[in-house]
C-alpha cells in the first residue's frame, strides 16, 4: 500500500524537525523544503497527497505557492500554518485555495488529527454521478468538479465540492454551522473556527452576481445558511 505523500514547506528548523519526526511516525512519506521556490520545484516533479504550508517563507510567499498548488491540482488537500497575528494573511491563503489552517503556536495532536482527517475525507469522498445544478446562471457539475459561470470557468477543490453538495442536498433549508464542520471538514461541531465563513465568501465570489447582496447562499442569523435554487423578484 502506497504512504500518502506530504510536503512541508516550513522555514522555522525547531517547528519542521518536530512535524517531519510525528509525521514519520504516523507512516506517512514526508518531503520538507524551506523556501517556496523549492516547493514548486517540488511539485513539479511529483504532486504530494497533502501539503503543509507555512505562509511565512522566505522569496516566494506562501500565498503564491498556495495558488500554485491549487492550479496543479483542485482537489489537492491544502493546510496553511499561519502567526496568530496574520489574519489577514490566513483570509488570503483561504481564499487562494487552502481547505483548513492551524495557528501557530499549535498542538502536535490537533495537527496529527487535521491531517488523518484531511487526508481520510479525502481518500472516501466521491461526489454523486448525477449531482448537477443549475442557479443564477450558474451550471455545476460535482462529478468533475467543475463550474461554468458568467465569469467562466472554475475548477472546484475538494472542500468547495463537498460544500456545494450539502447544500444542493438541502436545498431551500437551513444548514447549521456543526452540520458543515462535520461534513466538510471532519471537525467537532463546536470547533471554533473561521474557515467556514471564508468558504462561504468564496462560493459567494465565484456564483452570485452581487456577492455583497448575496441571493444563493444566504445567512441565516444565529442559525447558520440555506442554499436557495430558484429567486423570485418582486415587482
Amino acid at each position: 500500500m502506497n504512504r500518502p505523500r506530504i510536503l512541508l514547506v516550513e522555514d522555522e528548523p525547531h517547528i519542521a524537525r518536530g512535524l517531519v519526526f510525528n509525521l514519520e511516525e504516523e507512516g506517512y512519506a514526508v518531503t520538507h523544503v524551506v523556501t517556496g521556490e523549492e516547493a514548486l520545484q517540488q511539485i513539479k516533479k511529483q504532486l504530494p497527497t497533502l501539503a503543509v504550508l507555512d505562509l511565512m517563507l522566505p522569496g516566494i510567499s506562501g500565498l503564491e505557492v498556495c495558488r500554485q498548488l491549487r492550479r496543479a491540482d483542485p482537489r489537492l488537500p491544502i493546510l496553511i500554518l499561519t502567526a496568530r497575528s496574520g489574519e489577514k494573511d490566513r483570509v488570503k491563503g483561504l481564499a487562494e485555495g487552502a481547505d483548513d489552517y492551524l495557528v501557530k503556536p499549535f498542538s502536535l495532536e490537533e495537527f496529527l488529527l487535521r491531517v488523518r482527517g484531511m487526508l481520510r475525507r479525502s481518500e472516501w469522498y466521491r461526489p454523486p454521478a448525477d449531482a448537477r445544478q443549475s442557479f443564477g446562471g450558474n451550471q455545476v457539475d460535482l462529478a468533475e468538479g467543475r463550474a461554468l459561470t458568467p465569469r467562466g470557468e472554475i475548477l472546484l477543490t475538494e472542500r468547495e465540492t463537498r460544500m456545494l453538495q450539502a447544500f444542493f442536498q438541502r436545498e431551500g433549508k437551513v444548514v447549521s454551522r456543526a452540520e458543515l464542520l462535520q461534513e466538510v471538514w471532519g471537525m467537532a461541531p463546536d470547533t471554533e473556527t473561521r474557515t467556514l465563513d471564508n468558504f462561504i465568501v468564496r462560493l459567494r465570489r465565484y456564483f452570485e452576481a452581487d456577492p455583497a447582496r448575496p441571493a444563493h447562499f444566504l445567512t441565516v442569523r444565529g442559525r447558520g445558511y440555506k442554499f436557495v435554487k430558484d429567486v423570485t423578484i418582486d415587482g
